[in-house]
């Protein structure tokens, strides 16, 4: 394997008190997100890199686990060292019965 291993955590085992963080582009966040999420997109994290907090466990969200996963190590290089990539992303988290809502709490999808 290229690199040392990211840490993670299964979508099933996410506690529900982590900051959750989804990466994911706006148009998929609108079609459905984990309820407690924080949406912060790839593209936009070194500008908004401060939004993250580093005194408490941080598990980063995308898909399908690849976005989240380059975002866990940026933020490894950057200091944090409580954060976790979410394996499997949302098609794991809605596949493990755990909640998609959209923005006004109605059911989401994983898009």
């Amino acid at each position: 394997m290229f690199g040392a291993s990211l840490p993670s955590v299964p979508a099933s085992a996410v506690p529900d008190d982590v900051y959750l963080l989804d990466v994911r582009e706006d148009d998929e966040w609108a079609a459905g997100h984990a309820p407690a999420a924080h949406h912060l997109p790839m593209t936009e994290l070194p500008a908004r890199i401060a939004e993250i907090p580093q005194d408490r466990d941080v598990a980063v969200i995308c898909r399908s686990g690849g976005r989240s996963a380059q975002v866990v190590g940026y933020l490894m290089r950057n200091g944090w060292d409580q954060v976790r990539n979410v394996d499997g992303g949302v098609g794991d988290w809605a596949a493990a019965g755990r909640p998609v809502v959209t923005d006004d709490g109605q059911p989401g999808r994983v898009a």
